[in-house]
């Protein structure tokens, strides 16, 4: 199928997190019916989807029925087995495809990848014994990062390690078979850009923007990231040459380290919406969720015009630790957005919602949100 996917059509999403609720969301908006594919029910996409099924991933006569369902599928995290984006290939199209997602899913493929196409990433070297351990610590130094090759995110499944018998104990504390070492990078800031790419090959973003984590997950977004132009030109255009080596249809996301040089390097890449660009839903023309639901079904991407500087503020389980939040204390600023995923229940460290707020400068944004979140704890 080379056509558009017009409006009227149905949209099969894999996973059904926060992200593909707010993918449904943009698709409904357009005119589009939304089914949603995962193991669990009641979810964040399934409450505002059309159809929602309840199957394991693995399942793949559950998933043969899906993909003959729709008329196009994509996916909203990247932990889906690929064998479940093969078998949906077969029956309707994938997007971006699975050969996206087999690449991204696993941090050695990812960086072997992108470093054999001229790309910039951190140091690394492969880790599957300790005699290879050993052989990456002599390569790359110490400290460095030891990380899962499958299946991380949010930190987990990594660690700073600063000797030799750190790393080993580290790496057997791991327990799986093949492991990454990564060069630490001393780096001035971390920064993120959307990228989304269409059928035609068209290529938009909404150019960097600054991150700043808390205990290895996501705390504020700040858009324009506050970089040389040099910077936000040369990060722009590595994402788009991300995209066209991985030849994406959609939307992804790489992440950066600003060394302290001014160098970019790449840390890592998700091949669909990012925490980081929830804050397009309310500083630009069109979102990062549109983009994803135009190039997918192969319409004219939207503009990426942002109306002006926005932060965003994660909202985590722990803003519940004393009882549901004071959400009218934080409304009362008429420049606050709230945005939740319909989650039921809230545990420390899940993410639950966000706050985005527009204002006169990045920094005005960020203060914004950050005291927003700080009324809506009850003390």
């Amino acid at each position: 199928m080379n056509g558009p996917i017009l409006p009227g059509a149905s949209l099969g999403v894999l996973g059904s997190g926060q992200l593909g609720r707010m993918f449904a969301i943009a698709a409904r908006r357009l005119g589009y019916r939304v089914h949603v594919f995962s193991p669990d029910d009641d979810t964040p996409t399934g409450q505002v989807a059309d159809v929602e099924i309840r199957a394991d991933y693995a399942d793949l006569d559950r998933v043969a029925e899906f993909a003959r369902s729709v008329s196009v599928m994509t996916f909203e995290f990247e932990n889906v087995p690929a064998a479940t984006a093969e078998t949906a290939a077969k029956f309707c199209p994938v997007r971006p495809g699975g050969h996206v997602l087999y690449t991204s899913q696993n941090r050695l493929r990812e960086k072997t990848y992108l470093s054999q196409r001229g790309l910039p990433v951190t140091p690394f070297r492969p880790v599957t014994d300790d005699a290879s351990l050993q052989t990456a610590i002599q390569d790359l130094g110490l400290p460095a990062v030891l990380k899962t090759a499958d299946w991380g995110y949010d930190g987990k499944g990594q660690s700073i390690v600063r000797t030799a018998a750190e790393a080993a104990a580290a790496f057997a504390k791991l327990g799986v078979p093949t492991a990454i070492l990564e060069g630490f990078i001393d780096f001035e800031s971390e920064l993120s850009v959307v990228g989304a790419r269409g059928l035609d090959g068209t290529f938009v973003s909404f150019g960097p923007v600054g991150n700043a984590h808390s205990h290895h997950i996501l705390d504020v977004s700040v858009c324009p990231a506050l970089v040389s132009e040099r910077v936000a030109q040369e990060a722009v255009e590595i994402t788009r040459n991300v995209l066209e080596a991985l030849d994406v249809v959609g939307v992804l996301c790489v992440e950066f380290f600003l060394t302290r040089s001014g160098g970019l390097l790449i840390n890592e890449t998700a091949p669909r919406p990012h925490n980081s660009g929830h804050l397009t839903l309310d500083a630009h023309v069109s979102c990062q969720f549109e983009q994803q639901v135009r190039a997918i079904c192969g319409l004219p991407l939207g503009g990426t015009r942002q109306h002006a500087p926005a932060a965003m503020a994660n909202l985590l389980g722990d803003v519940w630790a004393n009882g549901e939040p004071d959400w009218s204390a934080a409304l009362a600023d008429p420049a606050i957005k709230l945005h939740l995923y319909g989650k039921r229940e809230a545990r420390a460290g899940r993410k639950m919602g966000h706050l985005n707020a527009l204002a006169s400068s990045v920094e005005e944004a960020e203060q914004l949100v950050r005291t927003a979140r700080d009324r809506l704890m009850r003390k």
